[in-house]
């Protein structure tokens, strides 16, 4: 699979899961680094790709997804 058609297939995914947690009430305070969306995106990205450690995933995300992902926790 090349990559632009994984980002096509992230970037689906994302609009999926943010429609459904759309009427998700927002807590007061500071607006968070990573939404919910944002969150579940990734998880279901790992259990897709296979990823079983969350450190070699992260360091996954961070060369291959930056540009999707602009914050992506340590």
């Amino acid at each position: 699979m090349e990559e632009t058609d994984l980002d096509t297939l992230v970037i689906a995914l994302y609009v999926k899961i943010d429609d459904d947690a759309a009427n998700t009430a927002r807590l007061p305070g500071c607006p968070p680094k990573l939404s919910h969306s944002e969150l579940l995106c990734l998880a279901v990205m790992q259990a897709m790709l296979g990823f079983h450690s969350e450190a070699c995933w992260l360091r996954h995300v961070r060369q291959h997804y930056r540009h999707l992902f602009p914050f992506v926790p340590l």
